[in-house]
């Protein structure tokens, strides 16, 4: 790629400025402590002070990024970028679909290794027909998008990713990765593949050249924003689930276990397999809900934001070069 980059890719123009430090601390900073909030509220509860401490500082570093980016003459966040609908709908779906993804990925992950007994390295292997799968996507929406548009595929797009999680929700302690996973991260993968290519042509659509790295930043900058939030927000919903699945699981455990799995019971305060793996599945369906809850509010905010016609691309993209 380093040796291939030089030949092929024309490097932009350069521009002077300065680095928008202040936006740059206050923007990392509040989505620490909001993060931080969510994960915290999972361990310790909403009444935690600490946990309302976090979501405080959280509320007063945003407000102030907000401020900091009103003011500054070079913000490393363009405000005016939201004033478009499609783009503002764009990042909207963006960190929807990277709550859900990041979302199916870690407890999946925990699922193929800690109820079907996956190694680290047949689990990451489990999950290739994933990337796969969206590569087949990304191609089908590169061929046809010219012709009906981004607003189909993005719609398609999230409903076939909330379609996947949806069949997610119904995987139990008895599930098998061929029976039960294979299919569900298929069908997201497919639809995550369709609006990846979508999301991104509609962030730079109608930038000017000067704000091309902010517009496409800021994609990336929602991706990584949104897993890292719909994570925090999933691991709590997990928490919660988990917690009140051992609630139930306990009486039943101590009604049916023996003398000394009992006395093991008190002195770790561990259920043992099969109790465990199904408090974990409790707690890994759970999430998926809300994980598709996530891919459903990216398929509305496109249906209802979303508003390009295919004729308006070729006028959003700019004159396309001529000649061989």
């Amino acid at each position: 790629i380093l040796l291939a980059t030089p030949r092929h890719i024309t490097e932009s123009e350069r521009h002077s400025g300065h680095f928008d430090l202040a936006g740059a601390l206050t923007s990392t900073l509040g989505m620490v402590a909001l993060v931080y909030g969510f994960i915290r509220a999972a361990q310790e509860g909403w009444r935690d002070p600490f946990t309302l401490g976090s979501f405080g500082a959280a509320v007063v570093l945003l407000f102030t990024f907000v401020m900091v980016e009103r003011r500054s003459q070079q913000p490393i966040t363009p405000l005016h970028m939201f004033a478009d609908r499609n783009r503002a709908g764009t990042y909207g779906i963006m960190l929807s679909l990277a709550a859900a993804i990041f979302g199916m990925f870690f407890f999946l992950t925990l699922f193929v290794q800690d109820v079907l007994g996956f190694t680290p390295l047949r689990a990451g292997l489990a999950f290739l027909p994933v990337s796969a799968i969206i590569a087949v996507g990304a191609g089908l929406a590169s061929q046809l998008l010219p012709k009906y548009g981004p607003k189909p595929f993005m719609v398609t797009g999230a409903i076939l990713a909330a379609a996947g999680l949806s069949w997610l929700t119904q995987t139990d302690v008895h599930s098998t990765y061929l029976g039960s996973i294979l299919g569900p991260i298929l069908v997201f993968g497919l639809g995550m593949g369709l609006n990846f290519v979508s999301l991104t042509l509609m962030a730079v659509s109608g930038v000017p050249p000067h704000e091309a790295g902010a517009a496409s930043g800021m994609l990336n900058a929602t991706q990584q924003v949104g897993g890292s939030l719909g994570l925090s927000i999933l691991v709590t919903v997990f928490g919660t689930a988990s917690r009140n699945e051992a609630t139930d699981q306990v009486p039943k455990f101590l009604s049916q276990a023996d003398p000394a799995q009992r006395l093991m019971f008190r002195r770790t305060g561990r259920l043992p397999r099969p109790w465990s793996d199904q408090v974990l599945t409790s707690g890994v369906s759970t999430a998926f809900i809300v994980a598709a809850i996530f891919a459903v509010m990216a398929a509305l905010i496109a249906l209802l934001c979303i508003q390009v016609r295919p004729s308006d691309l070729e006028r959003l993209q700019g004159p396309r070069p001529t000649g061989p």
